[in-house]
């Protein structure tokens, strides 16, 4: 496993996040995310594709003049005009992207696997030439022969290319198989490799962990996840399972956390889950009986971190399956002291509210059935 210095966070909701069906930022808000993935501590951003021009190359522009402390990529096909646009807006950094796969080389590209070296090859060098740092991402690399992967992954590296980016553009890979393909590229060629996952099976983050393990340095991730389909390895998801599953601490402003993630999911138009990894409102929200017992007698029962670390706050929820220690939890909230007889008593009533309304209760609701009950007391 790789050191924390060795670790690279790159960021790109603001391309393939932006790439989400039916997801525009405006430029305003492309340079506010930009500036939120710098203060948290992203190291590296891919702020769009400037060949697009119009609005998409001012916001980079913008981006690129903010005075950020993050590398400013810049997305692009293998074509000269393309890297010239990046150069244009004053990006550090760029990605040459180009299918390696059979099926796209066949179907998509009409080409074949040599005129696709020959064009990253080319535009590798002319990038070198500019004096800019290299991804070479070789799409669909999980779909790709891995002795050709392999052969692209020298050819890109003595082209002048920093590191290869691994795409599982379609999110069909795995952890186990990611791990011996990423340790095999590894082994065959001195080469930075960039995790880039898709989310299709649900294991997007595992994946980029995965390859982390196997020696990969670099690691793109967007805001909640956000990108094509069903999305990409989530920021949050991947900072949170370095540092709390394998003990590396990036040193990311965490506690930013949920901030940013409601700022992209407002931006996007794209709710942001209760339920969702790290940064969901459920996250410490406790309900069922035993939990919030747990929770109430020591958070580390329930819980895998401090919600303060990711900007969140401990909830207990009074439902259908809270139980007597969930009242006199909440009750204290209230400044209240519950007895514990006055608690079984109220617990059948409060079941009986949140089955009628199919809800939990609001806390007014919790005050007005206990006075019902006991009657109204300072």
């Amino acid at each position: 496993m790789k050191d924390k210095k060795s670790i690279i966070i790159v960021d790109t909701t603001l391309r393939d996040g932006e790439q989400t069906a039916g997801v525009v930022f405006a430029n305003r808000e492309k340079v506010r995310i930009a500036k939120f993935l710098d203060e948290i501590g992203v190291h590296q951003i891919e702020a769009g594709i400037p060949v697009m021009g119009g609005d998409e190359k001012r916001a980079i522009r913008a981006i690129c003049k903010a005075g950020l402390k993050a590398s400013i990529m810049g997305w692009n096909r293998p074509v000269i005009k393309d890297i010239e646009a990046s150069l244009d807006c004053g990006v550090d950094a760029v990605a040459i992207s180009i299918s390696t796969s059979d099926i796209h080389i066949k179907h998509k590209l009409k080409a074949t696997r040599e005129w696709v070296l020959e064009q990253m090859v080319k535009a590798t060098e002319f990038a070198k030439r500019e004096g800019m740092e290299i991804s070479v991402n070789a799409e669909d690399a999980s779909r790709t022969d891995i002795d050709f992967l392999i052969e692209f992954a020298r050819a890109a590296k003595e082209a002048g290319a920093d590191r290869l980016r691994y795409c599982d553009t379609v999110g069909i890979m795995e952890p186990f198989t990611i791990y011996e393909t990423i340790k095999k590229i590894k082994e065959a060629v001195d080469i930075n490799i960039e995790m880039h996952t898709h989310n299709d099976f649900g294991m997007a983050t595992a994946n980029a962990l995965a390859g982390i393990r196997a020696g990969a340095s670099h690691v793109g991730v967007t805001v909640i996840g956000l990108g094509e389909r069903a999305g990409n390895a989530a920021l949050e998801e991947v900072v949170m399972a370095l540092k709390h599953l394998y003990n590396i601490d990036l040193g990311f402003k965490t506690e930013m956390f949920v901030e940013v993630a409601e700022y992209v999911s407002r931006a996007s138009g794209r709710e942001l889950p209760a339920w969702k990894a790290i940064v969901g409102s459920n996250m410490f929200a406790h309900e069922a009986g035993i939990h919030a017992d747990g929770v109430v007698k020591d958070p580390s029962t329930y819980e895998a971190f401090q919600p303060e670390e990711v900007g969140l706050m401990r909830q207990i929820v009074i439902g259908k399956h809270s139980g007597t220690a969930s009242l006199k939890a909440k009750f204290a909230e209230f400044g209240k002291t519950l007895t514990d007889h006055q608690a079984q008593e109220l617990l059948p009533k409060i079941r009986a509210a949140t089955i009628s309304l199919k809800r939990p209760l609001f806390d007014k609701e919790i005050v007005y059935i206990y006075e019902d009950y006991f009657g109204k007391r300072d």
